[in-house]
């Protein structure tokens, strides 16, 4: 199968749930050529090797909400559990076959680069906030010009003066 084929399907099995990147039990089975239950039978053996923060398991809500969710675990009991990058790392120790070695490697080179995209979003996120206040100082000090310069330009009109326009008649009248 073609590198890039493998690192696009791959990009598409990455999810953000509580605010993580995580990818699903039944979509790391089926890149590692295994059954789904034979994953989580793995992990289940080495389960201190997978903290909450390595892996999770979705709530009903979770479920629920994400769409691509019910495709992959439709007919399962159970809910899907939840890798994160770290949880990912680890499921190289415990699934220790060739395609799971090569598999990993794609998986970590694909959270190495969404990493640097946030990052690299980030960064332009503040160099635009950096601009923004900027730019907002100008006006500011444009807008106060403005209305300096407008207080001299402005003539006083004497007290005594007459109107100049169209009179209301009632006015003229009285």
């Amino acid at each position: 199968m073609n590198q890039n084929v493998v690192i696009s399907k791959i990009e598409k099995m990455i999810y953000v749930v509580r605010g993580q990147n995580v990818m699903l039990d039944s979509d790391l089975a089926e890149l590692y050529g295994v059954k789904t239950k034979a994953l989580n039978q793995a992990v289940k053996r080495n389960l201190e090797r997978f903290p909450e923060d390595f892996m999770f398991q979705l709530t009903q809500a979770e479920g629920n909400s994400h769409k691509d969710f019910h495709s992959n675990y439709g007919g399962q009991r159970y809910l899907p559990n939840v890798f994160t990058e770290n949880g990912v790392a680890m499921l190289s120790t415990v699934l220790n076959s060739k395609q799971a070695i090569q598999v990993n490697i794609s998986i970590m080179r694909i959270f190495t680069r969404l990493r640097s995209f946030l990052m690299l979003e980030k960064e332009l996120k503040d160099r635009v906030d950096k601009l923004e206040h900027s730019t907002n100082m100008m006006f500011k000090i444009v807008f106060e010009r403005l209305d300096d310069y407008e207080e001299q330009v402005t003539p006083i009109l004497a007290p005594n003066r007459k109107k100049i326009g169209i009179a209301n008649k009632k006015t003229e009248q009285t």
